[in-house]
């Protein structure tokens, strides 16, 4: 078993969680205007990614940029990483890739706790990667526990690339976010990916 093979119910009895789901965890995070570099990118991407329409492109095309213009914003405290094998317990089933997490830490050449956001890349549905995504969520507070730098919260977040569903795990409470932002609304988007990787950001 691996992150991919978690459903949502799967993590929830797994791991004794308890879910939380509503629509205003993330609605009073400022927005973040995005820099004319990140909106000339994706002006130009998205229409190719919508048309090819794969994980991979979309993961490269959209999803990518969007995280490196946090990596931009917060170059010495913002560690970027991307397809990297984050393996926290083996015997839980909590072992495999990450499309893409965040840390909070500068160094690049290996992941170095803490992590403090996931996101998980899908082709078209987002209900399907909600429980991959928790699963890692999990699987990154075991890992920054281990290493002595655990956090309080930790973060995910599940998109197309054009739409965009966010979640948090504290304690034994994870929080389901069921609003669905859309690329359209990207300083909205922004805003909350920056909120997470600060120190006042939670939910």
């Amino acid at each position: 078993m691996s992150y991919r093979d978690f459903s949502l119910s799967d993590v929830i009895s797994k791991f004794a969680l308890v879910t939380r789901e509503d629509g205003t965890f993330f609605a009073d995070r400022p927005p973040l205007q995005p820099s004319p570099l990140l909106v000339e990118t994706l002006r130009a991407n998205v229409p190719i990614a919508v048309a090819i329409s794969n994980e991979k492109v979309r993961s490269e095309l959209v999803v990518a940029p969007v995280l490196m213009e946090l990596k931009r914003l917060h170059p010495t405290a913002l560690g970027f990483f991307s397809g990297v094998d984050l393996t926290a317990d083996p015997d839980a089933g909590l072992t495999g890739t990450c499309d893409f997490l965040l840390s909070l830490t500068s160094e690049q050449a290996y992941v170095k706790a803490p992590i403090v956001t996931l996101v998980e890349a899908k082709r078209d549905d987002l209900a399907s990667g909600v429980g991959q995504c928790a699963a890692e969520m999990v699987g990154a507070r075991i890992f920054n526990e281990r290493a002595g730098n655990a956090i309080e919260t930790i973060y995910g977040a599940v998109t197309t690339g054009t739409t965009w569903r966010f979640m948090s795990l504290s304690g034994a409470t994870l929080s389901l976010d069921f609003n669905e932002y859309s690329i359209n609304d990207l300083a909205k988007i922004l805003g909350i990916l920056a909120s997470m990787v600060t120190p006042q950001g939670s939910a």
